[in-house]
């Protein structure tokens, strides 16, 4: 497959779904939505896994799993928890088990996605 230059997804994952097709979708969706929370709860408690440092406010407790269905079947998202609690991810919504919250979050992640790469096409970094 040819690879575009300015592609934002690691050459893994559009190789991955170049080989699988279709029936990659639902295993390649179920790592971007989890690797998004990941980067969330980093976010939320300002610290990287294992990582020590005085602006911490909080500490990873795990994950807990949550099944969402789909039109392409049933997909289970590992959902980081944060032992101190009041934190959630917002790709998904509490409590609610179908398609909606991820159609919403995954075309968000997509215009964030496209937004940043016209805008380094724009502004390229200087050297």
């Amino acid at each position: 497959m040819i690879y575009k230059e300015d592609c934002t997804l690691p050459k893994e994952y559009v190789e991955q779904l170049t080989a699988g097709g279709m029936e990659a979708l639902p295993d390649m969706i179920r790592i971007l939505i989890n690797e998004a929370m990941q980067i969330e709860r980093e976010k939320h408690i300002q610290a990287k896994p294992y990582e020590r440092k005085e602006e911490r406010c909080g500490h990873s407790n795990g994950y807990k799993p949550k099944t969402v269905k789909t039109r392409m079947g049933e997909i289970t998202f590992d959902v980081p928890q944060v032992r101190e609690g009041g934190f959630y991810p917002g790709a998904l919504e509490k409590g609610l088990r179908s398609e909606r919250a991820l159609t919403m979050t995954l075309a968000e992640m997509y215009t964030c996605t496209v937004l940043q790469a016209q805008a380094f096409r724009e502004c390229p970094p200087e050297k």
